[in-house]
């Protein structure tokens, strides 16, 4: 069973930059999509990125589409979530998951492994 450690969260002022990494262990990462959701106090886990099994495909939720990129190096186990020109709104606690379902990456019920999360705030 894989496990995911996130890492590279923290303070950033409004229209900074960070760049978080989830690295995987227990598997080979190319078995799995890998996508990043996020949650904020008092909100629901919602989608951000995915990222598919060689990387040729990548998604986007609106809310990020233009400011966020996902990469991924298999023969590292990593996956990557490089953020620019952050938000205050992007405040959230930022969890990395697996996947080996084929559609659907959207949706966090297709994701069996998760990491612990990785806190990320924006200050306005």
């Amino acid at each position: 069973q894989v496990q995911l450690v996130e890492s590279g969260g923290g303070l950033v002022q409004a229209g900074g930059s960070l760049r978080l990494s989830c690295v995987a262990s227990g598997g080979p990462l190319s078995r799995y999509v890998m996508g990043w959701f996020r949650q904020a106090p008092g909100k629901e886990r919602e989608f951000v990125s995915a990222v598919s099994w060689s990387g040729g495909r990548t998604y986007y939720a609106d809310s990020v589409k233009g400011r966020f990129a996902i990469s991924r190096d298999n023969a590292k186990s990593t996956v990557y979530l490089q953020m620019n020109s952050l938000k205050p709104e992007d405040t959230a606690v930022y969890y990395c998951a697996a996947t080996i379902v084929p559609e659907k990456w959207t949706q966090s019920e297709v994701y069996a492994h998760w990491g612990q999360g990785t806190q990320v705030t924006v200050s306005s």
